[in-house]
């Protein structure tokens, strides 16, 4: 079964390492072939439907940007992206400046649970399929959670038998060809409590057969 911890039982992984050129041309193909995928765009239309215009976003996991282009591109006025990539923080860069939106967007690269003493709360603070990748909830939730404002959204998979089975088959798949990375299938109870201990009550949220998308409000 898939690691449901609070604590992590091992170093964090390399996400360098794990999220590399490849991955990143990859999601950059499918992102300017397609545009934003389903749960993007119901995480962005559920935070646009609570107000943007002319708030500061911060993006933690930004991948190649997609959460922070829509919302830009909906009225927020900048973001800032922490990510534990550089090659994914290089390609978000890439497309922010692209599309015009250079000088309204910065990047940080580290582990945000490591940085979040550095970085300055927003009104607006985004984890788009994040937390399943850092084996620490309780670190990961309280400290970004803590840092938003206004606004909280989430994109994370549902706690169900089918994704612990699902999961669990991943991993199985990293062990077997020894890749240290692993997915964390954090219960729903849990994440949900820490948000709410930061002081935030829920005001969006949907539940797919993977993926749930949360939305968050003060």
């Amino acid at each position: 079964m898939p690691d449901s911890c609070c604590r992590p039982s091992r170093p964090l992984p390399d996400y360098d390492a794990e999220f590399d050129e490849e991955s990143v041309r990859r999601d950059l193909l499918e992102f300017r072939r397609d545009g934003a995928d389903g749960t993007t765009q119901r995480l962005v239309r559920a935070l646009v439907a609570q107000g943007v215009d002319g708030a500061s976003l911060l993006d933690i996991g930004g991948g190649v940007g997609a959460v922070q282009l829509e919302l830009l591109t909906a009225g927020a006025s900048s973001c800032l992206n922490v990510d534990a990539s550089s090659a994914y923080l290089a390609a978000a860069a890439g497309e922010a400046a692209e599309r015009g939106f250079r000088d309204r967007t910065d990047y940080r690269h580290g582990d945000f649970v490591e940085l979040a003493a550095e970085v300055e709360p927003a009104d607006v603070v985004t984890l788009h399929r994040v937390i399943c990748c850092y084996p620490d909830a309780q670190a990961l939730v309280s400290a970004s959670a803590s840092r938003a404002r206004r606004l909280y959204g989430l994109v994370y998979p549902v706690d169900r038998w089918w994704t612990r089975i699902l999961f669990g088959l991943g991993n199985l798949a990293c062990r077997i060809s020894r890749n240290p990375f692993r997915i964390h299938l954090h219960p729903t109870s849990l994440v949900d409590r820490l948000v709410r201990d930061a002081g935030l009550e829920p005001r969006y949220r949907h539940a797919g057969w993977i993926w749930q998308t949360v939305v968050y409000g003060r």
